[in-house]
């Protein structure tokens, strides 16, 4: 306890680090209000439907991404989401189209025109998607609660949506810039973590309301989502240490002296962006069915339930396949083999140039295989949960999208924070050894 307050008091003392930690509150903040703010023409106190129909199911999982935003009608109820879509788009685009490939190589100005690229896609999904969930409103709440119907609210609301997204993805770039953390990642986190207490509560009166057992259960279940944690963060910290030999001096072409040091290549390089990306894909049907919920085919009832077998199956397979795809995206095997042939640099027993190219790669795909069947296992947990009678809000919490969000944000922010205390001389958060993160610094969702 005196570590930790000698910590927090070190923190404060660093002023760029307490106007960041003072400026990723208030902003984060701003998002937690305006999840409240009611779209105008809609009766805020008929919302009971709305909250009972996302309760549970795919929309309680999409409710719990927005922070409760979704079932209250908010001005921000589609989120990031729509954001995250047109990420996955310009990735997908990245692999495949030239231009985009070009762009990609041309650094720091490339960077800026995809970024831009992707604001006006997200513009354009949220476009699609607001007439959706206004749509979905309609089928679910009375003609009561509409103060506004007609014309005028449906294109008003639309571009309210619209706004409420693009404002929320500024206060991610605005939490990036000036605060701690990826401020994307930090605000899906914030809307998990506002999820959490509800979920706790209704899962401890829903266990006390039990003859017998109920308050074991509670201590048995607290002890697996303890046991799922602690995997989830040895999942995101696991590392293969390739080792790489250093010449000292090189005269001619004779090496002498040397120093040993080790590339890290994570066993779960993509992070958590494969089953934000999967869990993306998988909102599909929960979307298509809403503009027609009567004749919604059987296809899209069963995809639209992630406790359902072939929900979990389907979301498994595109986590693993996602894996590899973002994980071929971030590491460039090509482009470490030239920086250690540059520095003088090789892999012990392996030739420079293209057989250490294909030595990094074979490496990669071989760790990367376990790495993502243990993301997909974790990611489908839920469904287990389910199926032992945990509440199904609490059971979102047994592993999935939402807790590796919440082990892969919090290791990030907090490796931030360190960098700043260690960079001033201060000791580090941790006793022993420093806090790793997910790629070793900040990944961004």
């Amino acid at each position: 306890m005196k570590r930790l307050i000698e910590t927090l008091k070190n923190i404060w003392r660093i002023e760029d680090l307490r106007a960041r930690i003072l400026t990723t509150l208030g902003l984060v903040l701003v998002y937690r209000l305006g999840s409240f703010v009611v779209l105008p023409g809609i009766d805020p106190t008929q919302l009971g439907a709305l909250k009972l129909q996302t309760a549970a199911g795919l929309e309680g999982l999409l409710d719990m991404f927005s922070g409760g935003a979704f079932s209250n009608a908010s001005i921000f109820a589609l989120g990031i989401m729509p954001y995250i879509s047109a990420s996955i788009v310009i990735q997908l685009l990245t692999i495949a189209v030239p231009y985009f490939q070009r762009m990609q190589k041309e650094g720091e100005s490339g960077r800026k025109k995809m970024n831009q690229i992707t604001r006006w896609l997200t513009v354009l999904i949220t476009a699609a998607q607001g007439p959706s969930y206004l749509f979905s409103l309609r089928q679910t709440l009375p003609a009561s609660a509409f103060v506004l119907p007609g014309t005028f609210f449906n294109i008003s609301s639309v571009i309210i949506l619209s706004a409420g997204t693009l404002f929320v993805m500024w206060l991610g770039e605005r939490i990036t810039d000036k605060g701690v953390g990826n401020g994307i990642s930090l605000i899906i986190m914030i809307g998990i973590i506002a999820r959490l207490p509800f979920a706790l509560m209704g899962e401890l009166a829903t266990k006390l309301e039990q003859q017998g057992g109920g308050l074991v259960m509670i201590l048995v279940e607290i002890l697996i989502l303890v046991f799922v944690i602690m995997g989830a963060i040895a999942l995101v910290q696991a590392t293969r240490r390739v080792p790489v030999q250093y010449a000292k001096r090189i005269v001619g072409n004779k090496q002498y002296g040397g120093v040993r040091q080790y590339i890290p290549l994570k066993i779960n390089a993509a992070g958590v962006m494969p089953i934000i990306f999967a869990q993306a894909f998988m909102f599909v049907p929960l979307m298509l069915g809403r503009f027609n919920p009567e004749s919604s085919s059987n296809f899209i009832k069963v995809f639209s339930d992630y406790g359902s077998f072939w929900y979990n199956v389907t979301f498994a397979i595109l986590i693993i396949a996602f894996t590899y795809f973002y994980t071929a995206v971030t590491v460039n095997p090509t482009q470490m083999a030239d920086d250690m042939k540059r520095n003088g640099g090789f892999i012990p027993g392996v030739k420079p140039g293209r057989k250490t190219v294909d030595f990094l790669d074979t490496v990669m795909s071989r760790i990367t295989l376990p790495g993502s069947i243990f993301l997909a296992f974790i990611a489908v947990l839920p469904a287990g949960a389910r199926l032992i009678h945990v509440n199904s809000q609490f059971a979102a919490f047994f592993g999935g999208t939402s807790l590796l969000i919440l082990v892969g944000v919090v290791l990030d922010t907090l490796q931030q924070v360190e960098s700043h205390l260690l960079m001033r001389h201060y000791d580090g958060l941790m006793k022993t050894g420093r806090i790793k993160g997910r790629a070793g610094s900040a990944s961004s969702i």
